[in-house]
């Protein structure tokens, strides 16, 4: 795995929906920022659910795959990453926070979340704040809104 300390990243704990993390490969694939999977994923991989959706995206893409969180967790402090939570149960905006190019945002389970030990092991727990209580948009609508503002703050 080469040294990406510089690049901002989004991780997806163990995804379960294909179609999603389809969605999420392309906009990793047209915003330029480098894509991890925290596995187990709840299904293969190299599902053609996610070939379809994902297109020919992947060969612009940057994959890591991690076999688990605790790989995954010690990957990130090997390479001083800042790991930002996106939650419902966080109370801080993604807005309020000051992207860094080393931070890499993770993504729960579309079924589940994340359990305690990766609420635990966040540096920072944000949220996009919903009108009417809504508890939360598709992630990979969610993964954009973030990462569109991660980006722009990252590029001004």
């Amino acid at each position: 795995m080469k040294n990406q300390k510089n690049k901002i990243s989004v991780a997806l704990y163990q995804p379960d929906i294909p179609q999603n993390t389809g969605s999420i490969i392309r906009l990793a694939a047209c915003f330029g920022f480098i894509l991890h999977i925290i596995e187990p994923a709840g299904f293969v991989i190299d599902d053609k659910r996610l070939k379809r959706v994902a297109m020919d995206y992947t060969e612009y893409l940057e994959l890591v795959r991690h076999p688990s969180w605790d790989k995954f967790y010690s990957w990130s402090r090997s390479q001083s990453k800042r790991i930002l939570l996106a939650t419902t149960k966080a109370s801080r905006s993604y807005l309020d926070v000051e992207y860094q190019s080393s931070d890499v945002i993770v993504f729960g389970r579309e079924s589940s979340g994340v359990p305690d030990a990766v609420h635990d092991n966040s540096d920072i727990r944000i949220r996009i704040i919903m009108q009417n209580n809504i508890r939360s948009f598709n992630i990979s609508n969610s993964c954009a809104i973030i990462m569109g503002e991660a980006i722009r703050q990252i590029s001004a």
